[in-house]
């Protein structure tokens, strides 16, 4: 298990969380999405350490928090994705 895939709608999502919040400070985006980019590598090893949410959607996926976002991904062919 080596990478992992953006969903076209949540690379939209990073660029607007990323947008939203430069406005106020360069620095402190680019730490927040890199902590966002760490929670989703930190679970390539481990893609079954997240938790899933019946009450969201009845696809495979499961969830992780990275910083205050949650991140829902699903695990394909070996992969995060």
């Amino acid at each position: 298990m080596t990478g992992y895939e953006f969903h076209p709608e949540a690379r939209f999502d990073l660029e607007e969380i990323w947008e939203f919040i430069r406005i106020d400070s360069i620095e402190a985006v680019d730490r927040m999405v890199a902590q966002i980019l760490s929670a989703i590598r930190d679970v390539i090893p481990f893609p079954h350490q997240g938790h899933r949410r019946s009450d969201l959607t009845g696809r495979p996926l499961r969830f992780i928090n990275g910083r205050e976002y949650p991140i829902a991904y699903a695990s394909v062919r070996g992969r995060c994705g």
